[in-house]
């Protein structure tokens, strides 16, 4: 059913989903089990709450001034948005009928899920690739790396707005090799505006305990400047725009 769909929580952000001030709506439900996921309460369907598309709409509408204001809009994120694709569609053509700036926060494992109309109600795509190696990629997330990057090809082909992310973490995504492979391939998207290089974290780990479950990365440190510094430049010697 379209009109409605589960979701795990709603918030305001500024910066991490998109430009200015956004209304993001968590969704329930992921394919995938990022070794580094930081939303592990939207893992499961059966843990969310079943909402309407018009009360998701009738919480936006609350800060919409303040969102216009501030340049921002709706941001439909997880989870995967893409495992309710009606849901997640009607959202954002509701919401982009209401002038509102929307984004998409895929992984892009389910992008055949995308139609073109949803697409078309899409102002920017937050694109999650997590790493350009195949047997990398199915070791940190559990699924094949292929349907990402056939998605990502079509965001190109289609012309949407897209922003790579890539979560950078020692150890397991900043290999010389791996990253230059991934930014030898985003610069052949023509739709990519920038790539934002995010410093892996352990802020989760409480959620993780709460759960019952154990952070698999809980001895980790987060990458320092110079790697960050280091993965960014590989990024930007391709001719793409890094954050």
């Amino acid at each position: 059913m379209e009109g409605a769909g589960v979701i795990s929580s709603w918030d305001l952000s500024v910066g991490v989903d998109g430009p200015g001030t956004r209304f993001v709506v968590f969704t329930c439900g992921c394919p995938l089990r990022c070794l580094y996921c930081q939303n592990p309460e939207t893992w499961h369907l059966r843990d969310g709450r079943r909402v309407t598309v018009d009360e998701v709409m009738a919480e936006a509408a609350k800060y919409r001034r303040f969102i216009d204001v501030a340049g921002g809009g709706v941001t439909i994120s997880g989870g995967e948005p893409l495992l309710q694709p009606g849901f997640t569609g009607e959202l954002l053509r509701r919401s982009r009928a209401l002038g509102l700036h929307t984004a998409l926060d895929t992984s892009g494992y389910l992008g055949d899920r995308a139609t073109d109309e949803l697409l078309a109600d899409t102002d920017l795509v937050l694109l999650d690739i997590k790493s350009a190696d195949p047997v990398g990629y199915r070791a940190l997330t559990g699924v094949d790396l292929a349907p990402t990057l056939r998605f990502a090809r079509r965001l190109s082909n289609l012309g949407r707005p897209t922003w790579i992310r890539f979560v950078l973490v020692p150890g397991l995504t900043d290999r010389v090799r791996d990253v230059d492979t991934l930014a030898a391939f985003v610069s052949t998207l023509r739709n990519v505006e920038r790539v934002d290089v995010l410093p892996f974290h352990r802020m989760a780990m409480g959620k993780y305990r709460e759960l019952g479950l154990e952070f698999p990365l809980a001895d980790v440190s987060p990458p320092g400047p110079e790697l960050l510094d280091r993965v960014r430049r590989q990024f930007r010697n391709m001719g793409l725009t890094c954050a």
